[in-house]
């Protein structure tokens, strides 16, 4: 892949220039901001350019190849710049085979009766997003399978979902938490057998949620991106593998070190096999992962996640108490809320206020509980406090493509990391949007 790179695109033959020979990890690390800034040199096929890949993907559902050959697909630019993707036909058909990967890791969970067993599957309807493109894709009248936007409203999904009545379905985190307040409050009746779930950070009271809606169900989390999917799922054992045979799969820290098991990282490399069109070599995603050292008893070689946190962008930063700034990680906010018994939580942040919405949460003691919860864990974590609004909802905010972030910040991103420097706060941005 390297030798290929350096040979048909004119930005990696100076991205690597006199680096030929040099081990992987002497590579420089290509970011999301200059794959799109030098998109032209570095893509490989030189009918493809990205001005005409924008139009494509404006105007179009991805029923017709762009140039009649390409899949074209986009990220939902939640962090700040929206990612073009290039695939040609060969490279689609391995990134369908890939993707139908978990489906045979849990198969054997499902019990089959009479007909095909029933599925659904809630994600973006977006046609230029990666769910929308597999989705049709894989489309089969061997498994009658009913498709919904994420981004519908729960009341009218609840609905369709009891007349289908599906044994399994995949979604996003954010969605499967509401659909298992649902069920428990008798709203929604399917009896699933196997739960699939990507695209978000699936948390512990989420997992807990989908036990107490359908008992010791399988729950399958898959890990990926529209780069490279999966990057992980779980086997029936419950680890998270990755699928390295795909791929290179590095986790590094803010300065590019490659790390080892036990310690986390702020970002994860992917150096992705035979991608030709578009090459992806230590091409960063901004998550922050964990490996663990340990094998699995299921026997696959492939390593383990021990956990993931989120993307580096979820970290807010707050004013110090002091002077600086202060780094609040997300898991904080998980600690804190997920202690109260509410549907769903989502952090809002901009220069102005910290706002929690959250659902089921009517009572008015309950939101003056959390406000006090929120403002002692900013206070223990150095953080000079904000105003705080703490709103009951019906529904949180969802972006394009249906998913509902648990962390979001609209504050523009420090320039560097001030804590405990006493310096003054300097921002650019903006930062984050939804998506």
């Amino acid at each position: 892949m390297r030798e290929f790179a350096v040979t048909h695109s004119a930005f990696y033959r100076v991205f690597h220039r006199g680096l030929q020979q040099r081990p992987l990890q002497h590579l420089p690390i290509l970011t999301k901001a200059t794959l799109m800034e030098r998109f032209d040199e570095l893509v490989t096929a030189r009918d493809v350019r990205l001005a005409d890949a924008e139009a494509y993907l404006r105007n179009e559902d991805g029923s017709r190849p762009f140039r009649d050959q390409y899949v074209v697909m986009s990220t939902s630019g939640s962090t700040g710049r929206r990612g073009v993707f290039v695939l040609s036909p060969r490279e689609w058909t391995r990134a369908l085979a890939s993707i139908t990967r978990p489906i045979g890791w849990v198969r054997q969970a499902v019990k089959t009766g009479k007909g095909a067993p029933r599925s659904a599957l809630i994600a973006s309807s977006a046609p230029w997003h990666y769910s929308a493109r597999v989705g049709r894709a894989l489309a089969t009248s061997i498994v009658p399978t009913l498709r919904l936007d994420a981004a519908m409203p729960i009341d009218a999904m609840v609905a369709r979902l009891n007349e289908w009545q599906p044994v399994s379905m995949a979604t996003y985190p954010s969605v499967l938490r509401e659909l298992a307040a649902a069920q428990c409050a008798g709203a929604l009746k399917i009896q699933l057998q196997v739960i699939a779930s990507s695209a978000e950070v699936l948390t512990a009271e989420t997992r807990a949620a989908v036990r107490r809606a359908w008992g010791d169900i399988t729950l399958q989390d898959t890990y990926g991106a529209t780069e490279y999917a999966p990057i992980a799922t779980e086997c029936m054992h419950g680890r998270k593998h990755l699928f390295e045979d795909g791929a290179i799969i590095e986790v590094a820290d803010d300065e590019g070190r490659v790390l080892p098991p036990g310690e986390m990282g702020t970002r994860l490399l992917l150096t992705v096999f035979e991608r030709h069109t578009q090459p992806l070599i230590r091409y960063e995603i901004s998550d922050r992962v964990r490996l663990t050292g340990e094998q699995c008893p299921c026997g696959r070689p492939f390593r383990v996640i021990e956990s993931i946190e989120g993307r580096q962008e979820d970290v807010l930063y707050f004013d110090h108490a002091a002077a600086g700034l202060v780094a609040v990680h997300p898991n904080r906010f998980h600690d804190t809320l997920e202690r109260f018994a509410v549907t769903a939580w989502q952090v809002v942040h901009d220069d102005r206020v910290l706002t929690v919405r959250l659902l089921g949460a009517h009572d008015a003691a309950l939101r003056a509980a959390v406000e006090r919860e929120v403002r002692a864990m900013l206070a223990s974590a150095g953080a000079q406090t904000p105003h705080i609004e703490i709103l009951a909802v019906d529904q949180l905010e969802r972006g394009a493509t249906g998913k509902a972030p648990l962390i979001l910040s609209r504050r523009p991103w420090p320039v560097r990391d001030q804590v405990g420097t006493g310096g003054d706060a300097h921002w650019v941005g903006p930062r984050v949007t939804p998506e």
